[in-house]
């Protein structure tokens, strides 16, 4: 054991004369995490929106100021006609135009079926379908409101009353479902590209011969490069916890003991990656080059941005494969649902696996020669 701690005080020695890898360390994912929260976001603010009022009646202008007054939407200068509208939708100035034909209100008073037309550029397809149900929502409240049959479809008169509750996310802030995934994942993007570059680092400044005629072992040799780095990760973790409360209002219902019990065991696996990787390369750029092939890939799968449930089968069962999937599961689950150990059993025995091989195949790929 003094023998992996010596070693490990040599590679704190090696990151902390390294100012410029250290700010990397300790202030980029920090500075991310405050960017990245505010802009990976589901919510949409502000769409441009072209509004062409053909009955110019006092039903017409209470519906648009209904779309004036919605933080989801920002009225521009109304279009003479639709083929103006059109040309505005198709320039990119608006997103969304919004008909209203003539006989609007005179259609709402007699209780016949007012309609509206709405044009969505469809080329951002999830967004599109976001703005589509903000504007449905606003029109179908305007239409309860005056007692008519709702502009965008045809209602029919309800037998049960369906009530809608939001648990765990009541608000549908989507920060505190983006957040904890962030989190994990800028801390496994720096902590892997570090080790990951540590023994090819070696390599190159010809130090590694040095350490092989020692009489340290291999696995003795794998666990003090990965130890600084693993105490790092952690403390980066923590403090990452932290601003994600204090900044976004990131709630932590679970236990923050066991999710730190769990992330000590998961970057056991995610610096062993990059420790696989420095095993398997010669110089710095192959592993920096390698790091960023497979972070893509599991940061794609691991169901950050897209839910893992909605992609293909056999994505599905490929994305089993990856660490960041499970963690970003459980860490979401603790802090979000106040899930404990035993709702997450599952994908913390699968973090147990990955420790124990990634660690394994690091220390097995690395030879000891002279």
């Amino acid at each position: 054991m003094r023998r992996i701690l010596y070693l490990a005080w040599v590679e704190v020695l090696h990151l902390v004369r390294d100012r410029a890898s250290l700010a990397q360390v300790l202030l980029v994912p920090f500075i991310q995490l405050v960017i990245l929260a505010n802009a990976a976001t589901f919510a949409i603010h502000d769409t441009p929106t072209a509004v062409v009022d053909l009955d110019a009646t006092a039903a017409s202008r209470a519906l648009v100021r209904r779309f004036t007054a919605s933080p989801h939407f920002r009225v521009l200068a109304s279009p003479r006609s639709m083929r103006e509208a059109d040309g505005a939708l198709l320039s990119g100035e608006a997103t969304m135009v919004l008909a209203i034909p003539r006989g609007f209100e005179r259609d709402l008073e007699r209780g016949e079926g007012a309609h509206v037309q709405v044009q969505l550029n469809a080329e951002k397809g999830s967004a599109a379908g976001i703005v589509q149900s903000y504007t449905q929502r606003i029109i179908r409240r305007f239409s309860e409101e005056r007692g008519a049959v709702a502009a965008s479809e045809t209602v029919q008169p309800a037998a049960i009353d369906i009530r809608t509750r939001g648990w765990f996310n009541a608000e549908l802030d989507y920060r505190h479902y983006m957040v904890p995934g962030i989190l994990v994942a800028l801390v496994t993007l720096v902590g892997t590209l570090f080790t990951a570059q540590n023994i090819a680092r070696e390599k190159e400044l010809g130090t590694l011969e040095q350490l092989n005629v020692t009489p340290i072992s291999r696995a003795e040799f794998i666990g003090a490069k990965l130890l600084p780095f693993w105490v790092l990760g952690m403390a980066e973790l923590a403090l990452g916890l932290g601003l994600g409360a204090a900044v976004f209002g990131m709630p932590i219902r679970g236990s923050l003991v066991l999710l730190l019990a769990i992330a000590a065991l998961y970057l056991v696996a995610a610096l062993g990656i990059g420790l696989l990787i420095s095993t398997a390369v010669d110089t710095q750029q192959q592993a920096m080059f390698v790091t960023f092939f497979i972070m893509m890939i599991y940061l794609l799968m691991s169901g950050l941005y897209t839910p893992v449930d909605s992609m293909p089968q056999w994505v599905r069962v490929v994305a089993e494969l990856n660490p960041v999937k499970h963690f970003v599961e459980v860490t979401r689950a603790i802090l979000i649902k106040g899930a404990g150990a035993a709702e997450v059993v599952r994908p913390v025995a699968i973090l147990g696996a990955f420790a124990a091989g990634f660690f394994g195949l690091a220390v097995w790929r690395y030879r000891k020669t002279a």
